[in-house]
């Protein structure tokens, strides 16, 4: 029954039981007596509360798909209101549900042509970079050398001193390069990006120990990429944020699961109750991008974990929306029984 017309019977019942009482050998005398009060007072306590019963029952889907619409986020998805109540409002839930499904669908085709669309520039700005800032410090670098062995003996140290200081502008120019382009990755794989990458950030002070399994199933090389990203926003937040001076860098392949994970984890101050920013809004773009998903919650005991799970079977979406749904920490339902590091209990 709709909830017009059981609103519209109960009203309807209400008025036939006043307008039956008003013909009726019924009355009220005056002044009224206490019993007649209790009589009035008692039916017009069960009309309310009879009235109070369907419209909560009846407006109750509403209320959920309240709260739904509240908490309905694009980077998470796969949550969906309940399709219950009358015929009206089960359509306008449908309808709602729908609506979620063609954007959660745009969202994704419109993250992927921005994705690549940045991969592109940050390709063109590596060349450039590389091409032409790095050749015109290497050529001043050999013109300082050659003024060295001409100057006067007073001013060879400040030569010297120019000398080094075009170096280290040459090798930071390089290291940016490599970061916007990860020509390791396209070159020597993804297990020789991710050790230099953790090459790269031990030398800034933070430890970090990797665990990359040799027996990963075949991936795509935009899968490779998102691994790749992921792994390096998680480093960069925790020598950034996390005040940490270890970090793990663990890739391995889930049997029971057939996918792959990747966990960053630090010994940091921990994610705290912050809002999360653009480094991992960007990563849950990435992991939408090829069906994964992305988890960042505390460690055990004290730190962050970063953690990507990856299903490596066919049924993934090709617009990067995970088919499978996922739990509230962002970890599939199939991930779930096998997701144990060392380490972690």
């Amino acid at each position: 029954m709709s909830l017009f017309r059981r609103i519209f019977l109960l009203n309807a019942a209400g008025l036939t039981v006043a307008t039956a009482l008003l013909l009726g050998p019924v009355t009220v005398s005056t002044p009224i007596l206490p019993g007649e009060v209790l009589v009035v007072v008692a039916g017009l306590a069960v009309l309310l509360v009879v009235n109070a019963l369907v419209l909560r029952i009846g407006l109750a889907p509403l209320q959920r798909l309240g709260r739904a619409m509240a908490t309905a986020d694009l980077l998470h998805p796969g949550a969906r209101a309940p399709v219950t109540g009358p015929a009206e409002v089960a359509g306008l839930i449908t309808t709602y549900n729908t609506m979620l499904d063609r954007l959660e669908t745009e969202r994704a085709t419109s993250s992927a042509r921005a994705l690549s669309a940045q991969e592109g520039e940050r390709r063109r700005i590596s060349q450039e970079l590389h091409d032409e800032v790095g050749q015109t410090l290497t050529a001043v670098l050999l013109q300082l050398k050659r003024v060295a062995d001409q100057v006067p003996g007073e001013l060879r140290e400040e030569v010297r001193q120019a000398q080094e200081a075009t170096r280290g502008s040459l090798d930071e120019i390089r290291r940016i390069a490599r970061r916007l382009r990860p020509g390791v990755l396209e070159e020597l794989g993804l297990h020789s990006a991710l050790r230099s990458l953790a090459a790269e950030f031990t030398t800034h002070g933070l430890s970090v120990r990797q665990h990359l399994d040799g027996d990963l199933p075949p991936l795509t090389e935009e899968t490779e990429l998102v691994v790749y990203r992921v792994a390096q926003e998680g480093l960069t937040n925790t020598a950034r944020h996390a005040g940490a001076d270890r970090a793990e860098l663990r890739l391995r392949r889930v049997v029971g699961a057939d996918g792959v994970e990747l966990l960053v984890r630090d010994n940091g101050k921990g994610p705290g109750r912050l809002r999360e920013g653009a480094g991992i809004s960007g990563m849950r773009e990435r992991a939408l991008l090829i069906g994964a998903a992305l988890s960042v919650g505390a460690g055990p005991g004290a730190g962050t974990d970063v953690r990507l799970c990856i299903s490596t079977k066919s049924g993934a979406s090709e617009t990067g929306v995970s088919t499978t749904g996922a739990s509230e920490t962002g970890v599939p339902p199939q991930f779930r029984a096998a997701t144990a590091f060392e380490g972690d209990r």
